[in-house]
């Protein structure tokens, strides 16, 4: 088995590790701002300002390389400062290292997906049996003799609706 680096086996200069720290605290910012700027920013009911949305799905795009990237620096960093580091900075280490875990992994992950669910069965009833408030919005699909209306607040929150109307299949998003 070969030696272990230099690096590794010798003890760390007290005069470089501040530098280390530093290298450290960046790579774990970046990784944690590449997942939790757009998880931020993207929100499903709220205002977004357009150039925030922008750069925040720009962020999402390009999140998977850079949180990589950044997380296996921060791994490669702990080890290094590990063997010089306080109890407390060992805890800043660990604590750091589970965000830029999680950050790496929600990356790859669509988790605005897991804020809408798909509609199982969609009920529908007669206008007069209907509970909507008057100034309720609706989105209105009408397919021969038949109208359907899809409450725009049922549909906020799951987007896509199968319906078949008189044999014909539609798909209601909004």
């Amino acid at each position: 088995m070969p030696a272990p680096p230099p690096y590794f086996s010798q003890p760390l200069d007290r005069r470089s590790s501040p530098w280390l720290w530093v290298a450290f605290l960046l790579c774990a910012i970046t990784a944690a701002a590449f997942f939790f700027v757009p998880a931020f920013i993207i929100r499903p009911f709220g205002h977004q300002a357009p150039r925030a949305l922008l750069a925040a799905m720009a962020f999402r795009q390009r999140a998977p390389m850079p949180t990589l990237v950044a997380a296996v620096a921060c791994f490669l960093l702990t080890l290094v400062l590990w063997r010089t580091a306080s109890r407390w900075g060992k805890t800043l280490l660990g604590f750091a290292l589970i965000i830029v875990t999680f950050s790496a992994v929600m990356a790859r992950l669509n988790y605005f997906e897991w804020m809408f669910h798909p509609i199982p069965d969609a009920q529908f009833m007669a206008q007069s049996e209907s509970k909507l408030d008057a100034k309720e919005m609706i989105m209105a699909v009408r397919i021969g003799d038949n109208d359907r209306a899809y409450p725009i607040s049922e549909m906020a929150y799951h987007h896509v609706l199968n319906d078949v109307i008189d044999g014909v299949p539609i798909a209601v998003t909004y």
